[in-house]
């Protein structure tokens, strides 16, 4: 079936969680391409939206295919593929001179996408961490278990399209996956997309700045005193872009 672009798939994604809007969760996104998936599962929930920055560790020669990846945090935490880092022949030291190289792209991109801007406290809220596909599971592994350490009190995938398998492995990762389409035969995630075109960084800074992050007293008491809620979309005119 598809999608017709991401801001379809996040709409459609956002129904079946809808039992969870008035439970307050917070919204994790993976950029770039999460990110306008997660905005309009963010607005139909009236949550608050963060970015969980992930960076797939790829073979340097096939760079697709993931043998690990990391993910920014007080201590980063690295997954490992050590079937494909067998398989590829690569050693340790050039294992970790691609951790640091995709640790260092992670914090250009913090630093770009949400410079002085407040982390969102998840202790003891539900969090929905949302793509827009899973593949080898890589990345969303490891933001998984990077989210399960700042200790919410449950934790859900939500994604548009998966393979079939991978998939029943999220399931050993989080405690509720919600996944609209899955495929024994998959591909490409992009092949489920009519519009699947690269997601720029700042269209990530838009969508972030849609929903501002309150701090101080009693800032993360409900999702509403979070979020000022999500500004509307506006073309370069100044107006309101249309749905």
């Amino acid at each position: 079936m598809g999608f017709k672009n991401r801001l379809d798939a996040g709409r459609r994604l956002a129904y079946p969680l809808a039992s969870y809007k008035d439970q307050y969760p917070v919204i994790l996104a993976l950029p770039r391409g999460g990110v306008p998936v997660a905005a309009e599962v963010a607005a139909a929930l009236e949550a608050p939206l963060d970015l969980i920055l992930v960076r797939k560790i790829g073979v340097p020669m096939q760079p697709e295919l993931a043998m690990g990846a990391v993910v920014d945090g007080d201590a980063p935490i690295i997954v490992r593929n050590d079937d494909v880092i067998r398989l590829a022949g690569i050693d340790e030291s050039e294992f970790k001179a691609i951790c640091d190289s995709e640790l260092a792209e992670i914090e250009r991109r913090r630093h770009r996408y949400l410079g002085n801007r407040a982390r969102i406290d998840v202790a003891g809220r539900i969090v929905i961490v949302v793509d827009d596909g899973v593949a080898t599971g890589a990345t969303t592994r490891a933001a998984l278990r990077a989210t399960r350490m700042r200790n919410p009190s449950k934790l859900i995938l939500a994604v548009p399209v998966a393979p079939t398998d991978t998939l029943a492995a999220m399931r050993e990762e989080a405690d509720h996956v919600v996944c609209l389409e899955d495929y024994e035969y998959f591909g490409a995630i992009g092949l489920y997309y009519s519009d699947f075109d690269q997601v720029e960084d700042q269209e990530v800074i838009d969508a972030l700045a849609r929903f501002p992050v309150r701090t101080g007293h009693g800032a993360a008491k409900s999702a509403a005193e979070t979020t000022l809620g999500p500004a509307p979309l506006r073309s370069k005119t100044g107006l309101p872009k249309a749905s």
